[in-house]
């Protein structure tokens, strides 16, 4: 069997089931990700290293080109092959490679998989390949689960002339969806520039949309986004963050604050008139803080919490839980929008009491009081809300 062949079979079976993350690893079974947890696609046997060397090479085969065809006047099999040579000796050298694919062909009708996270690996079986099929449709706020009070002040958040807007979350915890949402939103509603940062993209935006008043019909969309990729259209994120200035943005998308610099970055665009939005792997609006603060020596603390008391506009941070019949996001969402507020955050380092106590107040969402909600009309069992909830002490 080619590496296209399973490849084919696994995405069949992926689109059937509404799966987007798979496993495949030398001398193991397939495993995909569902909400049960971690299932086998054991009528595919064991991949052998040979399997697992086909798909990777069928996978680069599709990879998405830095150059985009630009100043490449060679035989397209002839580049084809380049870039698998490539590849290979980069994933060689750095023994990891990280890439999206537009999509893997399968079957006689023409089926694409659609557009691909990819992760090759080596680990104590060989080589592994982590693959996330990225949703091509970007779903609404109100359709992910937020509610429409929450959804609207998200909205309104982003329409800021500037300001920081954080979404946070584990791995897998749909921000980069959230921040679709949100972008598609004002894309099709307000005449702005929106540049992103991303590694990798995981939506792509169209640059037109359905005409309001003549359903069927298409027209240009009021906004313009300029969509970057890490390795494909900037060397790094250092070059990206530098560069996006430049590009006389309204709105700046930074797929995740990783450092100090992305975070300075980020501070020093909001500051000088920006509307930026970022994501950091925490859970919680009190984390949140807690973790900016770690990027950053104690001497510096007081400027910094300044600095986020007069830029954040808000803090939402969510997780996806197991369901009794789906997936469930839970959220906790904070807004700058009071002195009490920015006075808090302000005051952080002396202790994160009076950060929680705002949480509590109305126009926010404390996660456990969202957890206990959730329990209550049915959506998640009271083990999962023991599970997740935050204060383990609260019983």
């Amino acid at each position: 069997m080619s590496g296209q062949e399973a490849l084919g079979i696994i995405f069949r079976v992926c689109r059937e089931r509404r799966v987007s993350d798979i496993q495949m690893r030398s001398e193991r079974p397939v495993y995909i990700h569902t909400n049960k947890g971690m299932e086998t696609l054991d009528f595919l046997g064991i991949l052998s290293a040979t399997h697992m060397d086909s798909i990777l090479k069928e996978l680069i085969r599709n990879r998405e080109s830095a150059s985009h065809g630009f100043g490449t006047n060679d035989a397209l099999e002839l580049r084809v092959d380049d870039k698998i040579r490539i590849a290979i000796d980069e994933f060689k050298h750095k023994m990891v490679s990280d890439f999206s694919c537009e999509g893997v062909p399968f079957g006689d009708s023409g089926e694409r998989s659609g557009r691909l996270r990819i992760q090759a690996h080596l680990s104590s079986s060989g080589l592994g390949v982590t693959c996330r099929i990225l949703n091509d449709y970007i779903p609404t706020l109100d359709s992910l689960g937020i509610d429409p009070d929450t959804a609207s002040t998200l909205r309104h958040g982003v329409l800021k002339r500037a300001g920081l807007c954080l979404v946070t979350g584990p791995t897998g915890s749909g921000k980069s969806t959230t921040l679709a949402s949100l972008i598609d939103w004002v894309r099709q509603h307000h005449p702005k520039h929106i540049v992103t940062v991303e590694d990798p993209i995981e939506y792509q935006y169209p640059d037109d949309m359905d005409d309001p008043v003549y359903p069927g019909h298409r027209i240009p969309s009021p906004s313009i986004v300029t969509q970057q990729e890490v390795g494909r259209d900037v060397l790094n994120y250092k070059q990206g963050l530098k560069d996006v200035l430049r590009k006389a943005p309204h709105i700046i998308l930074l797929g995740e604050i990783r450092d100090r610099e992305a975070m300075e970055t980020c501070m020093e665009a909001a500051q000088t008139g920006h509307l930026v939005l970022s994501t950091l792997h925490t859970t919680g609006a009190v984390k949140t803080i807690g973790r900016i603060l770690e990027l950053y020596p104690r001497e510096s603390h007081a400027s910094v919490l300044s600095r986020l008391s007069e830029i954040l506009i808000f803090i939402h941070s969510q997780g996806l839980l197991n369901g009794i019949e789906k997936r469930v996001l839970t959220y906790e969402f904070l807004q700058n929008n009071d002195d009490a507020v920015a006075s808090a955050i302000a005051n952080y380092d002396g202790g994160a009491r009076s950060l929680e106590d705002v949480i509590r107040r109305a126009g926010n969402i404390q996660w456990d009081a969202n957890l206990e909600r959730l329990t209550k009309i049915g959506l998640i069992s009271p083990e999962t809300f023991e599970a997740a909830k935050m204060n383990k002490s609260n019983d």
